[in-house]
């Protein structure tokens, strides 16, 4: 494996590429789709860019501004391939936009169209903003704003994202490519739009930073739980459409959730990258910051309690009585599985109803989670989802039936997405297996 080929530097040239993936990815294609259009050579010219940093930074070293060296390679890769188009004088004035001069940003790279200080007419001075609300233009499919954010933006694969939306790959490849050719034909603008056409996207870009954040929260491939990175971004991006649109409860809902979630993730896996259970976890190192910025944002949206909860909001709810609970037998399981309710009125979604389920077997015990967990798992609506069947198991081994806990756990890990993951499930089941073993090892003797 090579290293960075500087003195005294330690870190691998593959973690290296691997981290400035994960954090520049999304910079340096909206960046390329700002200047040239073209969705598809700004995706195509990026990996160019970090394939040439493997070779590169193996032989002279880790530079010292990877995010710059590799936007500075993509555009450099972006100008050649739009010379080599070049018939026509608009793909040369493409080209010549990418080149450096006055006015670039921190990257060395020109943000396109826009005012002296880095703005379009909307204000806003961030590429990925308006990636995110180009995206969500209203004349594409919800799905399918989702899966191109998540793509352009994260730069997750197809199959992250199949897995992310519970679509198949094939499904969710021919998604991207109907979207991506709808925003050319229709002539999308790459925009923050006005002011009076913000409400149209909303729900759009909040489901986009939704999954976003979740994706870093729990990543669905891979072989870490966590992705800290698309956490932050997801954070960032949420605190500038909250900057776009003052006192907007839904976005502001989204905001205080993020925090108070991201309060309790540097204690969710231990320092071996292992799944650490919620009731496990050490409370002394939530973020106390977080966890208050996120409840003050809570309660001056929802105000005296009359205002209307939507989704967002009620998640934050939720998210508020694990944050602020010092104890894990502090826990409001009752007031969590009412919220759940209300929240599963609103979306309708199957994966809101199996963590009704899980809080239902908090607060009312495991028989009548399992019999939620059960009756969800008949309609077929989880099949496939990995958590399904966990959440099934350890409701079955809280009552002891540990054979049938045993099964469910086999399925789970079979599905299971992540390394971190398929270790916890295996520890379970180990766990279960042994019980059983033991209980057949004393009916022998007996």
């Amino acid at each position: 494996m090579a290293t960075d080929a500087r003195p005294g530097v330690e870190v691998t040239v593959e973690a290296a590429v691997e981290a400035s993936f994960r954090e520049e990815w999304g910079r340096i294609v909206a960046t390329l789709i700002a200047v040239t259009g073209d969705w598809d050579l700004a995706e195509e010219c990026a990996q160019d860019a970090f394939t040439q940093a493997l070779r590169t930074w193996a032989r002279d070293g880790v530079p010292a501004r990877p995010g710059g060296w590799l936007t500075t390679t993509a555009r450099n890769r972006a100008v050649d391939v739009l010379r080599r188009r070049a018939n026509e004088a608009v793909k040369l004035q493409q080209a010549a936009r990418l080149e450096p001069a006055d006015g670039t940003d921190s990257d060395g790279v020109d943000s396109g169209d826009r005012d002296s200080d880095g703005t379009d007419s909307s204000g806003i001075a961030d590429d990925r903003l308006r990636l995110i609300f180009t995206c969500c233009h209203p004349a594409l499919a919800l799905e399918a704003r989702v899966a191109l954010t998540l793509r352009t933006l994260a730069g997750l694969t197809t199959a992250e994202i199949a897995r992310a939306l519970l679509v198949s790959e094939t499904t969710m490849a021919q998604r991207l490519v109907r979207a991506k050719r709808k925003i050319s034909a229709a002539g999308i603008p790459y925009r923050v739009p006005p002011a009076h056409l913000l409400p149209e996207r909303t729900a759009g870009v909040l489901s986009v930073l939704y999954l976003l954040f979740n994706e870093g929260y729990g990543a669905t491939s891979g072989a870490d739980l966590l992705r800290p990175g698309l956490c932050a971004e997801g954070i960032r991006l949420a605190r500038l459409v909250a900057r776009l649109m003052p006192g907007e409860p839904e976005v502001l809902g989204l905001l205080a959730l993020m925090l108070l979630q991201d309060s309790r993730r540097v204690t969710r896996t231990d320092a071996a990258g292992d799944v650490v259970t919620l009731e496990e976890q050490d409370r002394s190192r939530w973020d106390g910051a977080e966890i208050d910025e996120g409840c003050r944002i809570l309660e001056a949206t929802l105000g005296d309690g009359t205002a209307f909860a939507g989704p967002y909001l009620l998640q934050a709810a939720i998210a508020a009585c694990h944050a602020t609970a010092t104890r894990v037998a502090d826990t409001d399981w009752r007031a969590i599985a009412r919220l759940y309710g209300e929240l599963a009125i609103l979306t309708r979604s199957p994966v809101v109803e199996l963590n009704r389920a899980v809080a239902v077997g908090m607060a009312d015990g495991p028989a009548a989670g399992l019999a939620l967990v059960n009756a969800l798992a008949a309609t077929g609506a989880l099949a496939g989802y990995h958590l399904l069947p966990a959440t099934r198991a350890d409701l079955l081994r809280r009552l002891g039936r540990n054979d049938e806990a045993a099964e469910a756990y086999r399925e789970a890990l079979s599905i299971a997405g992540t390394a971190a993951e398929q270790r916890y499930l295996g520890r379970r089941l180990a766990e279960v297996t042994e019980v059983t073993e033991a209980a057949g090892d004393r009916e022998l003797e007996a």
